[in-house]
């Protein structure tokens, strides 16, 4: 039974893998900015948007990349090339 378990596993896995992680442009352009160390104010008067604007970006971002912070929403797009 081990070994059947782990097939079904190994589908599991490889379903996860297929997903396509797709950021759009102004989601990868505030993630730069927050990896140079800009806050939302900042990135907002750099884009020429509000900071409701840049926050609503970022948080689209860490919720696509299952991150918690912006710090690790920056480090998991670096990581899948993303950013």
């Amino acid at each position: 039974m081990p070994f059947l378990f782990s097939q079904a596993q190994e589908k599991v896995m490889s379903d996860v893998d297929e997903r396509v992680l797709v950021l759009s442009e102004r989601e990868v352009e505030c993630l730069r900015w927050v990896e140079n160390g800009k806050s939302s104010w900042a990135i907002g008067v750099i884009l020429n948007v509000s900071y409701n604007t840049v926050n609503f970006h970022i948080k689209n971002a860490m919720r696509k990349l299952d991150a918690s912070t912006r710090t690790q929403a920056v480090v998991k797009a670096r990581r899948l090339d993303l950013i």
